[in-house]
């Protein structure tokens, strides 16, 4: 199966989840992430505002917060199809831009730059054993992660994990998968 099949088949298995059940995951989830040593060292986070059938970080970002670490999330730039990372500090801080993503407002916040981001959360729809993933088919995130120098970790339900997904040569690996069950450790 080709990577926009596999896509169309993980949201179309994503937005089928019952709330209960999606609520259950995202505390597993969260529970997982929060109590990982990754989460504990780390003192500025990197993560995307998730939106519709995405897993739910703005309870991330709140605890983040109350554990003292700085918060920072994308802004694409289609042009380029790049990302840039700005410190938010609050929630109104953020603007909806195209496709109804929540970004930051670039004159309220602060650039940071990818080696100042110690833990990097990495979106995907699916995963395998080694990282690899099928994401929303931009490459914001390939693009980002071809030279970014520490931890990342992408949250995932059981489901998303599966066996093999087609690879190319610009593809970058997860370090860290967390499902509601465990956390997988892909760095060899």
């Amino acid at each position: 199966m080709n990577k926009k099949d596999l896509r169309v088949n993980a949201i179309n298995m994503l937005k089928s989840q019952s709330e209960t059940k999606r609520k259950q995951i995202e505390e597993e989830l969260t529970e997982q992430l929060i109590h990982s040593t990754f989460w504990e060292n780390a003192a500025v986070i990197g993560i995307t505002m998730a939106q519709g059938f995405e897993w739910d970080t703005k309870s991330i970002i709140e605890v983040a917060w109350a554990q003292g670490k700085e918060v920072c999330v994308p802004k694409c730039s289609p042009q380029d199809k790049l990302l840039n990372f700005h410190k938010i500090t609050s929630f109104n801080e953020l603007e909806v831009v195209y496709y109804n993503l929540l970004e930051p407002i670039p004159e309220k916040t602060e650039n940071v730059l990818k080696e100042q981001i110690d833990l990097l959360m990495v979106p995907g729809l699916l995963f395998d054993r080694e990282g690899f993933r099928v994401g929303f088919g931009g490459g914001y995130y390939d693009r980002f992660l071809a030279d970014f120098p520490n931890t990342t970790v992408s949250l995932l339900c059981e489901k998303q994990l599966v066996s093999q997904l087609p690879k190319e040569s610009f593809d970058i690996p997860v370090e860290y998968l967390i499902t509601e069950k465990n956390i997988i450790n892909t760095i060899r």
